[in-house]
């Protein structure tokens, strides 16, 4: 008798934002957040693969479980973690993430390609900027976007 099964090899690349892209995340405790959030991941039965942020936006690569939603996951991630950060009271100001996320879909053959990608966040970032880098994933990714949407400034 053949049994059925589900199968699955899911890779998101996550890409969020500190609240009005203040640059809050600094080295070292990034290191200790980093390892924070791949924990919540490994907790929800996901497979964290790559984690790297900048002092304003943070990128995640994981193996997700088809049995939780990317919102609930994303949800759970930037809620646990911005509790954690305020609790080590690791900025002088309470963080906050900016509303939404990025989720792109990753092929399993491009995985060490975007790995290398987070892994080179600081390089990258010499030469351009997180809008333009944000705005550039949801063009490559053909995503239709409202350009009054995609940022939050302070009022």
């Amino acid at each position: 008798m053949i049994r059925s099964n589900t199968y699955t090899r899911l890779h998101i690349h996550f890409v969020f934002a500190v609240k009005y892209r203040q640059a809050l995340i600094q080295y070292p405790w990034s290191i200790t957040l980093h390892k924070y959030i791949a924990g919540i991941l490994q907790q929800l039965n996901h497979h964290p693969v790559s984690i790297n942020s900048m002092p304003d936006h943070i990128h995640i690569l994981a193996g997700i479980n088809p049995t939780q939603s990317i919102s609930d996951l994303m949800r759970t991630v930037k809620k646990e973690s911005c509790l954690f950060i305020n609790r080590k009271k690791f900025t002088s100001q309470k963080f906050q993430w900016q509303e939404g996320y990025g989720a792109f879909s990753v092929s399993h053959m491009h995985v060490p390609i975007i790995t290398n990608y987070i892994i080179r966040q600081p390089q990258h970032h010499t030469k351009i900027s997180f809008e333009d880098e944000y705005l550039m994933l949801l063009k490559k990714n053909q995503i239709d976007y409202n350009a009054a949407y995609v940022f939050h400034n302070p009022i």
